[in-house]
């Protein structure tokens, strides 16, 4: 690997993303596959536990230090709408397609933005604004309130990126003086204590296909938020948070693959109209120094 780390910081910052944001894409696409086969309790839980698992298996050596924080409730918090993000996410998989989902989860950094002003009195001015309203209208052309293809599920998406929205606001009031390891630590403890309370009442007995595909999501998820946390701790956020966004081109493909799915033109259409709301409020947070940095809100649930 030392040819890596020979690569200048900003390249090594894109590497590290592109992994994250392929490992979340195929994460949400074995949560699709897996919850065609058992509960989306079971889903939830294989997903948090392994994280848990990994988690505590790398960190071992100093995890007593890890888990200290001066924010548990917060921390607490946090692991709550996280979970919620995730039930919501996962859910609209088993009704969507993965890209319609992912698509509209794209509006997860102009909802922070868009909280970030109601709750935390950020200053947002008109510009950026104007980028959260269209983000907001490109994900109403994926939805299409009103029309035959409208279902409830259509909105699950978005409600995850609410949850996210929060999350990610928590974080940013405890700010950079915990580890963003504290908070996958304690995202993945809350979330296992709590699913597994409430699996053995929905639990279908898995076949070893599905045991494999319930060890892989939490594998897969762990992978890709460790990735992301290296990706801006090597380089600056605003320097490659753009390329986040090729997640849902990853997306598309795996749904044609896997699914034999594509999106419709309309989920193109609103597809692009966020992604270019996104990008035009990250330019504008970038000009004004205001762009999210904390890493591990950025991914998917």
């Amino acid at each position: 690997m030392n040819w890596f780390s020979r690569l200048p910081a900003h390249s090594r910052g894109v590497i590290y993303l592109l992994i994250s944001v392929t490992a979340f894409a195929v994460m949400d696409m074995t949560a699709k596959l897996l919850g065609e086969r058992v509960s989306l309790s079971q889903v939830l839980w294989a997903r948090y536990a392994g994280q848990l698992l990994v988690l505590v298996l790398i960190f071992a050596p100093r995890l007593s230090r890890a888990l200290r924080t001066d924010h548990p409730w917060l921390q607490m918090l946090r692991a709550i709408m996280l979970l919620g993000a995730t039930a919501f996410f996962f859910g609209a998989l088993q009704h969507l397609g993965l890209a319609e989902v992912i698509a509209i989860a794209e509006l997860q950094p102009m909802l922070i933005t868009l909280g970030a002003a109601l709750f935390l009195k950020e200053k947002v001015g008109p510009r950026r604004g104007l980028g959260v309203a269209f983000g907001l209208l490109g994900a109403l052309i994926i939805i299409r309130p009103g029309s035959d293809v409208f279902t409830p599920a259509s909105l699950m998406p978005l409600a995850a990126a609410a949850c996210v929205a929060t999350y990610a606001l928590a974080t940013r009031h405890i700010g950079l003086k915990e580890s963003p390891i504290t908070g996958l630590l304690y995202s993945a403890l809350f979330c296992t204590a709590l699913m597994s309370i409430i699996v053995p009442f929905t639990w279908v007995r898995p076949d070893a296909i599905s045991v494999g595909l319930m060890l892989a999501i939490g594998c897969l998820g762990t992978l890709a938020q460790l990735t992301l946390i290296r990706a801006y701790s090597v380089t600056e956020a605003s320097a490659i948070a753009p390329v986040s966004h090729l997640g849902l081109l990853v997306a598309v493909a795996l749904g044609y693959v896997v699914f034999d799915s594509l999106p419709d033109l309309w989920t193109v259409l609103g597809g692009l109209v966020i992604v270019a709301a996104a990008l035009y409020v990250w330019h504008r947070e970038r000009k004004t120094g205001t762009a999210v940095t904390v890493p591990e809100e950025m991914g998917q649930p």
